[in-house]
């Protein structure tokens, strides 16, 4: 079942800077270079296992930030699993398994090149800290639930990676048109050219990131879930779903990595302004 309106992307060059949940920290392959020292290359993989990378802040593209600023080719570096967008907001990313898929607006999932560039995504590779029987969870808003009630156990002030691989008895998923510029608001362009797809009965995968409270004013706090068909030709950003038989794997992860466009949009935002509104709307359809 289809349903139409619209959404687009945008950004540039990258500053890139490292956050440790401790607080502010210098990696240590970088002291360790600046002292002449070179890291074990196991340290190196180590440490970046353990990152949340985000691209841009999703405050920005909720403001038209739809210019592309990081290449898949870039973002592999960084994750095997992960979620975001496109440039000219082209189209809802899922990246598992180190593959990179875009679910577009016209219903279609096309595996990308390396040479694409996306303005907005969060990316880690994940590495299984436990796992979670999910089967039988009747709507999304019971799932978010269920892990929320994991992650009050675990630690709420930590980034967590989800992927839930099953069954599902239904998908409701959307996805939206490339944008072009000049770019309008992440609201317009989905109340313009979003579409809706209501999944039956399908085999696939729900890949979903976790950011804590304190990161709403640079992501949207709580979850965020994407999902692929098992087949890789449906699939899109979650707004419901009711589960038959599937098992979560969950990362948690206590460090982020956030690399920032240098274009002449973002450098225009004013970030001081709360934008939780258009957020949530982005986020839910609501």
């Amino acid at each position: 079942m289809l349903r139409r309106q619209v959404a687009r992307v945008l950004a540039s060059a990258v500053l890139t800077g490292t956050i440790a949940l401790g607080g502010c920290a210098q990696s240590g392959a970088q002291a360790d270079t600046q002292s002449g020292a070179q890291p074990p290359e196991s340290a190196n993989e180590a440490q970046n296992r353990e990152a949340l990378y985000q691209v841009s802040l999703l405050q920005g593209l909720t403001e038209g930030d739809f210019e592309g600023s990081v290449t898949v080719g870039d973002l592999k570096k960084h994750g095997d699993t992960g979620i975001g967008t496109f440039d000219g907001l082209n189209g809802e990313l899922v990246m598992l398994d180190g593959e990179v898929w875009q679910a577009a607006g016209d219903g279609s999932v096309n595996l990308m090149e390396d040479a694409a560039t996306i303005p907005f995504g969060n990316v880690t590779f994940l590495d299984s800290d436990e796992t979670l029987d999910v089967s039988g969870v009747e709507s999304f808003e019971a799932l978010l639930k269920q892990l929320d009630g994991r992650v009050a156990e675990l630690g709420t002030n930590n980034f967590y990676a989800v992927r839930i691989d099953g069954t599902f008895d239904k998908m409701n998923v959307r996805s939206e048109y490339k944008q072009e510029k000049p770019y309008p608001t992440i609201v317009d362009a989905l109340a313009a050219d979003q579409t809706f797809f209501d999944l039956e009965e399908v085999e696939g995968s729900m890949v979903g990131v976790y950011c804590p409270p304190y990161m709403a004013s640079l992501n949207s706090a709580g979850w965020h879930f994407h999902f692929v068909t098992a087949d890789r030709k449906q699939g899109g950003h979650v707004l419901d779903c009711a589960i038959n038989k599937a098992t979560a794997t969950i990362d948690k992860t206590k460090e982020f990595d956030l690399a920032l466009p240098g274009s002449e949009k973002f450098e225009s935002i004013d970030f001081t302004v709360d934008r939780s509104a258009n957020v949530k709307k982005a986020e839910t359809n609501e």
